[in-house]
């Protein structure tokens, strides 16, 4: 996995928040239970989005995040910038430090293309477009959990 669990779960919440289309306040425990996130740590990863701009908290019992600017300027990009930095996009993918035109390492050539890409698909991707998405084609957010029974045996 590319994007690290705190940042997925990042952009699911945000894509939900956008979904919802009123640009009212929506509570954090609406959003966990919705996207079977735990509750406390998708209220850590809304302070990153939230300390970015990117979403605006509300303390209350009309509480909850809403969006801090409008769904069409927020990228992926954005998203991923205020969570998981933007190293994705810079960096090697070994991890090797120096690694470039000079003294590239064994998968260079094929990883810049591939971050190059990346990068470019996610600044033109919006909140919008995914929040629409989402609304319009009732897509899921979240991993569905099998419950199992009591009965039912390992």
């Amino acid at each position: 996995m590319m994007l690290s669990k705190s940042c997925i779960y990042g952009i699911q919440a945000a894509i939900f928040v956008t979904s919802q289309g009123k640009g009212e306040y929506v509570s954090i425990s609406r959003i966990a239970a919705e996207l079977n996130i735990s509750f406390h740590f998708l209220t850590k990863v809304l302070q990153q989005l939230t300390q970015s701009g990117i979403m605006v908290s509300y303390r209350g019992p009309k509480g909850g995040v809403t969006l801090g600017r409008q769904a069409k300027t927020i990228t992926l990009y954005d998203l991923i910038a205020a969570i998981d930095g933007t190293d994705i996009f810079t960096e090697c993918m070994l991890g090797l430090p120096g690694c470039g035109e000079a003294e590239p390492c064994p998968a260079h050539e094929h990883w810049t293309d591939v971050r190059v890409r990346f990068a470019g698909v996610a600044k033109k991707v919006t909140l919008l477009s995914l929040g629409a998405k989402a609304s319009e084609l009732n897509v899921r957010l979240a991993q569905e959990f099998k419950k199992t029974s009591v009965t039912e045996k390992p």
